[in-house]
């Protein structure tokens, strides 16, 4: 049950098209504050319903993730009034598009094999999501930008952030649309990487076992939905 909400200084850190983000502090602690906001747009009691069903999805996906060991950031506290999220900031950090990217750079600068240093990563990554999705927990938004890696990066301590568009499902539909969409942005973010992105996939299937086996046949299918579209346009 929320409370009145606490009064501290905020630093707006980003805004998208559904919600502000803010650092500030809570209890003596750094945190992120993430607020929806109002849209004009809608009608103002169906704008209410659908911005409290997307909180509570959010935060019980975050929950979802911690009690089977998936690191997200804490939560601290919920505002239902103002449809408030405050959590851990999680400082010291870099995101995963970022390291990915410097990375890629760095091996072309010596010389070596670009890729081959990441695949550490990839193996993490693919099977942090099959544990989320043998728990039916659906990102909904999965780029290497939601990602972060705690210092040293090297250490390969994987956050997984905003469930924004989460939500629970158990069908092997849903978990195969997750992929797809991070397919697209990793591959679109960091060109060339298909090599990568397969052993993110072989990682995937590995640690889910029989249900990943279906949920990358969906994959496909996603995959050829998506090229049908494109040839029609």
């Amino acid at each position: 049950m929320a409370t009145d909400e606490p009064c501290n200084p905020r630093q707006l850190l980003k805004q998208g098209a559904e919600a502000r983000v803010y650092v500030s502090e809570f209890l003596g602690r750094p945190v992120i504050i993430k607020e929806r906001f109002k849209k004009s747009y809608r009608h103002p009691q169906l704008d209410k319903c659908l911005t409290s069903q997307r909180v509570k999805s959010e935060v019980r996906s975050m929950m979802r993730c911690r009690l089977n060991g998936i690191n997200t950031p804490a939560l601290y506290f919920v505002d239902q009034e103002s449809n408030s999220i405050y959590m851990e900031y999680i400082q010291n950090s870099t995101t995963v598009r970022d390291y990915i990217t410097n990375t890629i750079q760095q091996q072309k600068q010596t010389g070596a094999e670009q890729q081959a240093p990441l695949e550490p990563l990839a193996k993490k990554i693919g099977a942090t999501l099959a544990q989320m999705h043998d728990k039916n927990i659906i990102h909904g938004d999965l780029t290497t930008s939601n990602m972060l890696l705690k210092n040293p990066p090297e250490k390969l301590q994987l956050v997984m952030i905003d469930f924004g568009l989460g939500y629970i499902e158990n069908l092997a539909e849903d978990k195969g649309v997750d992929l797809y969409v991070l397919e697209r942005a990793f591959l679109s973010s960091h060109p060339n990487t298909e090599q990568l992105f397969a052993v993110l996939l072989d990682s995937y299937t590995q640690t889910a076992g029989k249900g990943g086996v279906e949920v990358l046949k969906k994959l496909d299918e996603v995959r050829q939905r998506g090229r049908k579209r494109t040839m029609v346009g």
